[in-house]
């Protein structure tokens, strides 16, 4: 038998954690959205790209899908980007060979 899973009411006004490819590839390396983050709130973990992203307001907010604690922050200005990962205990980035 299959869980009935209620119908999120918030699901148009969130992107999902791919749209943060963009803005992260600015600071990063590699690719973030594939790096595995645990969320400080509820522990729960996932891929950075199943993140749910909230893109009105002055940056990108990045919640967890389980528990919508805020998990990043992104602003960036003319010449520099703040990035909060207070909701974050880890990210685990997969390094290429």
């Amino acid at each position: 038998m299959d869980a009935i899973v209620p119908a999120d009411p918030y699901a148009d006004s969130y992107l999902d954690g791919n749209a943060l490819a963009g803005p992260l590839s600015e600071l990063f390396a590699v690719d973030v959205t594939a790096a595995v983050s645990r969320c400080a709130h509820c522990g729960s973990t996932g891929p950075v790209a199943l993140l749910r992203v909230y893109p009105r307001g002055p940056g990108l907010t990045a919640r967890c899908p389980d528990c919508s604690g805020v998990v990043l922050r992104l602003v960036r200005g003319p010449d520099t980007a703040w990035l909060d990962m207070r909701g974050a205990v880890r990210l685990a980035v997969p390094l290429a060979d």
